[in-house]
């Protein structure tokens, strides 16, 4: 053995119970009672519970929007990751027109590699689809790249995809076992919703909320899913925040579709009322924070399994450029941060009781995994897999702050709430990359997953 963890609490989406963990060769090589060894390192986990690292499925590093880059680079967001317990970051890759499938993801990773701090997988956004496109889906499947992203908004930055263009999509997964992801909102609705409040001279960060309320999601979310469904497709909702989608995607899974759906921590702790304090435009991303019946309904959704993954969609921008819509919220660069703070919240939560550890990290680490095709290697304490791991000290008292962040951001929207319990070390493939507070990786350990989904 290189490592031993001895006399934790061993937590996974199923099981709970007290073992040691020997670690060979960044894997987790033995799982049981009182491991011996001699010179391995040892850490004793006494008192703490031991998890897997989570999947932060939904990340923004380094990227072009809104006439500006968001603020994380690929080392500044994966070590930011690795200090709040996410082992495994899966970033967007946007398709260049004129560019294919596996050509956007290559030139993506040669960006990403010598920087990650912890290991990688891309989705790649389909915005120019042409019949050679969908004929490289299955040679992208094959590569490794199973899951593709299409917008149903952002229409004037040439992302957005019509209903041809999503059906499209949708069937061609199908036919080769991919997945696809939707950001649902209804673009002319916004578009109309927010000229409306600019002539009005409604120009504050509550009218980007007004110009995207509730019912402007959930219609797409519909849509999404009505073709979903009637093309027998599956599908994967980003970033859900609203109720009345929730209720959808719950109709939908008790019918027996195979749809997903994702929630973000900034949709379960924040509500529209946000954009009425004097910082509101920090916290401006699209889809907005909603009411909150629609947060009540997205953690009914987690403790029914309705909401099958957590992610962060972390995009953050730099304060001053959120100043840039002061006077006038369509220039404020949408995006909030969260890729430190997504699984020390819902183990925050957990520890007070809102939900089970098992939970946490069924939707933080296991599903992900699952849904996403590296259950293999990811997502669980298994004999066999990579040594992911996160010791968590149930009893550390933790208050966020900007100043105990280890992102890029000079500011973070989770500024003063308090956390009960707080991860101690995180683990990345056997090697320690985060301690007591302290970032203690290195750029460029982090590894590109390739993938294959299970169905």
């Amino acid at each position: 053995m290189d490592l031993i963890i001895k006399n934790g609490v061993i937590i996974t989406a199923k099981d709970t119970y007290k073992a040691d963990i020997g670690i060979k060769n960044g894997k987790i090589a033995v799982i049981g009672k009182e491991i011996e060894g001699s010179g391995e390192e040892i850490i004793d986990a006494e008192g703490k519970y031991v998890l897997p690292g989570a999947i932060d499925a939904h990340t923004h590093l380094e990227m072009p929007f809104g006439g500006t880059i968001s603020a994380d680079s690929y080392e500044a967001g994966t070590r930011a990751a690795a200090c709040g317990g996410t082992t495994t970051v899966f970033d967007f890759a946007l398709q260049q027109k004129g560019h294919g499938i596996i050509q956007t993801a290559r030139e993506r990773d040669e960006l990403c590699a010598p920087q990650a701090c912890v290991d990688y997988a891309f989705h790649v956004v389909i915005s120019d689809l042409r019949p050679e496109i969908l004929d490289e889906f299955q040679a992208a499947v094959d590569y490794g790249l199973p899951s593709f992203k299409v917008y149903m908004v952002y229409k004037k930055e040439g992302l957005m995809a019509d209903d041809g263009v999503l059906c499209q999509v949708l069937e061609k997964s199908k036919e080769t076992g991919a997945l696809i992801s939707v950001h649902a909102e209804n673009p002319d609705l916004i578009d109309i919703r927010t000229d409306k409040y600019l002539k009005e001279g409604k120009t504050s960060a509550w009218y980007h909320y007004m110009s995207r309320p509730e019912f402007v999601e959930a219609e797409a979310d519909k849509r999404a899913i009505h073709w979903a469904k009637s093309l027998n497709a599956p599908l994967y909702i980003v970033h859900l925040a609203n109720k009345e989608g929730m209720e959808e995607v719950k109709r939908a899974k008790d019918e027996g579709y195979e749809i997903y759906a994702e929630t973000c921590p900034q949709y379960l702790y924040f509500t529209s009322e946000v954009y009425k304090r004097e910082d509101g435009r920090n916290f401006v991303c699209s889809p907005p924070m909603k009411g909150k019946e629609s947060l009540d309904a997205l953690w009914k959704g987690i403790k029914t399994g309705d909401i099958s993954t957590i992610a962060t969609d972390h995009c953050p921008f730099q304060s001053s450029e959120k100043d840039w819509g002061k006077d006038d919220f369509t220039k404020i660069p949408n995006g909030c941060m969260g890729i430190e703070n997504m699984y020390p919240y819902m183990l925050s939560e957990a520890n007070k009781g809102r939900i089970s550890f098992n939970k946490a990290v069924e939707v933080c680490s296991a599903n992900p995994a699952k849904i996403f095709g590296c259950d293999n290697q990811k997502g669980s304490i298994v004999i066999g897999k990579d040594a992911d791991i996160v010791i968590y000290d149930p009893k550390k008292e933790f208050t966020i702050s900007k100043n105990n962040m280890h992102s890029d951001v000079d500011y973070t929207i989770w500024e003063g709430v308090k956390l009960k319990g707080y991860p101690v070390m995180t683990l990345s493939r056997g090697k320690l990359v985060f301690k007591d507070g302290e970032f203690v990786g290195k750029p460029g350990w982090g590894k590109f997953l390739k993938r294959k989904i299970k169905r």
